[in-house]
């Protein structure tokens, strides 16, 4: 098998890429562990929580959702739980899995920290970018996370499977 080698124009741009993602994600857990004492990934969890019916989701979704193990999730949420962010429940009817439901105190602390990590993504993204270029990150990277999902269609910009699914089934 022959070696597809990049091109130069393209290992510019995967090294800008890599560059970026590692600068902003530094950008986001500094403001998020200053501002609220927790890395960027519990915030993710909150905010993830946030946005689905009765803020509460099964914990293989979630962790689905967050493209994590269910191995790192169950470390972070006994975290969030330990601090009254988050609070685990038995799922009725299987004893297996697990719901992850955002407290109110969590609700709290994602409404004060929300602000500030907003700021923080448009000073260190969307600042820097035209309206024009916003659309293509948009549609550049609706197309590679559509092209890296196993389990099922293209992802369309905007559209999150495990938020068509029921937030608290269990089954």
């Amino acid at each position: 098998m022959t070696t597809r080698w990049l091109t130069p124009e393209e290992q510019r741009a995967w090294r800008a890429y890599i560059a970026a993602t590692h600068l902003l994600e530094d950008a986001l857990d500094r403001q998020l562990q200053q501002d609220a004492g927790m890395p960027h990934l519990y915030y993710s969890i909150l905010a993830t929580l946030s946005e689905v019916e009765g803020r509460r989701l099964r914990m293989t979704d979630l962790a689905e959702a967050l493209k994590i193990t269910r191995s790192r999730l169950t470390y972070a949420a006994a975290r969030l739980e330990k601090d009254g962010l988050v609070r685990r429940e038995e799922c009725q009817g299987d004893k297996r899995g697990s719901v992850a439901v955002l407290t109110d105190e969590g609700m709290e602390v994602l409404e004060q920290v929300a602000p500030g990590h907003v700021a923080t993504v448009r000073a260190n993204l969307f600042d820097h970018l035209d309206p024009h270029q916003v659309e293509q990150m948009e549609e550049i990277f609706g197309a590679i996370t559509g092209a890296l999902q196993a389990d099922g269609p293209r992802a369309v910009p905007g559209d999150v499977p495990w938020r068509r699914r029921s937030s608290s089934s269990c089954s």
